[in-house]
Parts: structure tokens; sequence; C-alpha cells
């Protein structure tokens, strides 16, 4: 296998890191906090291999990118920028360890939210505006990754979102996609900077605004304090926030269809049209059961069921309050709608809604086929008929995706959670969702974990977020074979 193409991608990938690395440097510099001659420090050493990196490969050879280069390059590149994002971390004033900064690193990058900081109010401001980078290079690069990568891997049936169905080459596709990418950098900056106007004019600062306004359109969670949204007990912000995370959760390739004149993309999409559903249906039912179960006032009720359930669905992680004490009923809710997910080609994690509508349509096929032996039925999405291909790649997913969960919660079962906390905190990590129930829920950190749950967790998110077959089958033989 050629590795110059993977390196000069990878090289060139940790050379941006390093240039947003100055970001923080500048504002921590500007204040007077002595952490910016460590993020100065750490983008001095990532832009240098970077750039040495990229300097050993021909750029002729990345248009020719094989399937089993993409498999290499999508796994190398997310460890990799994980690694060099942890250095601030490792270095500044709260002085990390790896473990502690690598956990922290990937849990941005893969925008699950889940934390190890605590006492997030008296942190300089760099560090907090670096864990909001972190988890918006995350959404944005996992948009490009669904629009470019994965459809040309097949994973879990992602090759529905093929970009260009005339050709489906590896060549024509990326050139293609990048074309695609760039107008939805563009889109996503743009959502960015009106959600942080909307923060602001609520009442939030500057900083807030644009700190809480990537992590929403990211849908990862993060927040500069330690209540996270619960700190600024404002209903419209709330609402603000809900609003970004359903943004964030939906195909950014329908803006892009939206911005051509095809206003009707969005409205019409299956996908959306279950996700917006269920997003309803969840809220109305949590609501109702705060109000007559809680005694919450019904409007208060509903503010807290809607921002909170969109959160978990989403993925995002924030909390306005502990619903792990919102009684029996709505535990078993927050648990199973982190598995749901948003849309794909979204920035948000989970088994994806459009994954569930494939099962749902094989499996009312599979009824009529009881039925009516002699019967032919074809199960469709979208108007299409979906591939035997397809449907294989989806229940493939969901037995892998399974599987790796329970293995997962066994393996932080053995490092001595108890069962709420060990499978919770396995679901949150491969779901990529951010607080988990137990003795890690939306109250607390992973602070006090042992070392080696943080690891399992760290893998979880990487497995999840990159639909796991991007993953396992780099660890199988026939993969590594000529």
């Amino acid at each position: 296998m050629d590795f110059r193409p993977i390196l000069m991608i990878v090289g060139t990938l940790l050379a941006t890191l390093a240039l947003v690395m100055c970001v923080p440097a500048v504002v921590d510099a500007s204040l007077g906090n002595p952490d910016w001659e460590v993020f100065a420090a750490s983008a001095g050493v990532t832009l240098f291999l970077g750039v040495a990196m990229a300097l050993t490969a021909t750029t002729g050879g990345v248009r020719n990118l094989s399937v089993r280069q993409a498999f290499v390059m999508t796994t190398l590149t997310w460890v990799a920028l994980t690694v060099f994002a942890s250095f601030p971390f490792m270095f500044s004033e709260r002085d990390l360890s790896f473990t502690d900064a690598f956990f922290e690193a990937m849990s941005g990058l893969t925008t699950t939210g889940s934390t190890i900081l605590t006492d997030l109010d008296s942190l300089p401001p760099g560090i907090l505006l670096w864990r909001s980078l972190l988890q918006w290079l995350g959404g944005i690069g996992i948009i490009v990754m669904a629009i470019a990568i994965l459809p040309m891997l097949k994973v879990g049936g992602m090759q529905l979102f093929r970009m260009e169905s005339s050709d489906q080459s590896t060549e024509k596709a990326l050139p293609r996609a990048a074309q695609i990418a760039s107008t939805i950098g563009v889109i996503y900056l743009f959502l960015t900077i009106i959600w942080a106007g909307a923060f602001w004019l609520a009442g939030m600062s500057g900083f807030d605004a644009v700190a809480h306004a990537m992590t929403t359109i990211a849908t990862g969670g993060f927040s500069t304090h330690d209540d996270s949204m619960g700190h600024f007990n404002h209903a419209a912000i709330d609402y603000i926030a809900s609003a970004g995370m359903i943004v964030g959760a939906l195909p950014f390739i329908l803006y892009v269809r939206f911005l051509q004149g095809q206003f009707m993309a969005l409205p019409r999409d299956p996908q959306v049209q279950w996700f917006l559903t269920t997003v309803c249906a969840v809220v109305v039912v949590t609501a109702v059961w705060l109000w007559l179960e809680q005694d919450k006032h019904p409007l208060d009720a509903l503010r807290l069921a809607t921002f909170n359930i969109i959160s978990i669905i989403t993925g995002t992680g924030y909390a306005t309050d502990d619903y792990s004490l919102w009684g029996h009923f709505a535990l078993p809710i927050f648990f199973f709608i982190m598995f749901i997910g948003g849309c794909a080609g979204s920035t948000t994690c989970g088994i994806k809604v459009f994954r569930f509508q494939i099962l749902y349509a094989a499996c009312r096929t599979q009824l009529r086929h009881l039925l009516h032996p002699h019967g032919v039925f074809i199960p469709y999405y979208n108007k299409q008929p979906i591939s035997d291909e397809v449907i294989i790649s989806v229940l493939s997913f969901f037995f892998v995706w399974f599987l790796c969960f329970t293995v997962l919660a066994l393996g932080l079962g053995l490092l001595g959670l108890d069962f709420v906390t060990a499978f919770s905190s396995a679901a949150t990590a491969i779901a990529n969702v951010g607080p988990a129930l137990g003795e890690t829920g939306p109250a607390t950190t992973f602070a006090d974990l042992h070392d080696g749950a943080k690891w399992l967790m760290a893998i979880g998110m990487l497995l999840g977020r990159l639909e796991l077959f991007t993953v396992i089958v780099l660890f199988t033989r026939a993969f590594w074979r000529n």
C-alpha cells in the first residue's frame, strides 16, 4: 500500500490544526494568561510535523486514493489529530495526564462531550475555547467524511448517500464531494455565526455565545460552565440551543439543495420526517410525565423536556437539569434515545435514523412474505428500492454496533463500574452523546474513572464516530493481504 497520499492528507490536516491552535493562543495572550505559550509551542510542533508529513508525498496521489487507503486515512487522521490536540491539555496549568488529555481531545473531536475537567468556571479562556474549537472542527469533519468517504466505503448502508450516481469510482467521487464539501463549509460557518449572534442577543457574553454556538451547531455539548446550559437559566437560550441542535442534526446536503432552489427537499425528505416525528413524540411523552408525575408547571415541563431530549437524541450532551432524578420512567427514555442519533450527513452521532428506516422496511417486507410466501415484495427507501447489499450492510451494522456496545459495557463493568454506570457510559461513548447515567450522570464528570475505563471509552468514541467498520476492518488479516 502506498502511504504517501495518506501522509499528505494527514499532514495537511495537522498543519490546519496547528493554525487553529493559534486562536486560543492569541486569546490567552491578549488576556495575559501564560497558557498562550503552551498553545504557541503546541502549534509549532504540530505545524512542523504536519508540513514534514505533507512534503513526503506527491500531490498527484490523492486523486487516486483507493478504498484501502481511504480506510487507513480515515482512522489515522482521527487518531493523529487527537494526539496532537491533547498537547494543550497536557501542558496547560491543569497539567493533565496523557490519558486525561487524550480522553478530552477525543471527546472533543468526536463531538461526544464527555469531560474529565472540573471547575470549568475558573479555567482560562484559551482552554475553554480550544474545547469548543475541537468540537466545531469535529462536526464539520464528520460531515465531509459522510459525504466524501463513508459512501465510498459502503459502511453500514452509507452507499445510499453517494453524491455522484453517474460515476461511482473513487476518482470521480472525491473531487465531486470536495466541491460539495466547500459549500457545506460555508453553510456551517454561516450557521455558527447566526447562532452566536442569537445567543449574544439572548443575554450570553460574547465569549460564551461564540463557544456555545460552535458546540451547538456541531452537536458537541462542551460548555464553558460546570452547570452546562443550566448556568444561564434562560428560556430563550434553551429554545435557541434546541433549534441549533436540530439544525445540526439534519442532513447538510439538503441545505445545499435548498440554496440551489429545491426548497421542499428538506421537509419532504423521509429521514428528516422520521427524525422530527420521533423528537416530537418523545418530547411530548416526557413533558406530560414531568407535568403529571413530577409536579412541574406545564411550560417548565415542556421547556425541560424539549431541551434535554433534543440534546440527548442528537448526541449533543448539554443539560439544564439532572434528568437522572426525573423518575424511573425517564431513565429508560434517556438511555434508549442515546442510540438514535440524527440524520446521515449531519454533525450527529449514534445509529442514524435512516438505518432504523431500512430495518423497518426490511422487517415489514419479511412479515409480508410470511403471510404471502409466493408474493413479491420489495422494500423501499425514499421511493427507491433497497438493494440486498444495503440491507445486509445495515443489518451487519446493527449487529456489530450492539456487539461493540456489549463488549465495551462488560469491559467497564470489569473495571469496577456498577451496572447503570457501565452500560450508560458504554452507550454514551459509542453513540458519542456525552453525559451518561449513574456515577457519570449529567451532574458529574468522568474524572474519577479508572484510566483503563477512560481508554476503553476513548476507543468507543472513535469506533462510534467512524461507523465501526472503518476502524474494525484495519484489524483483519484480509485487509493487509496483497
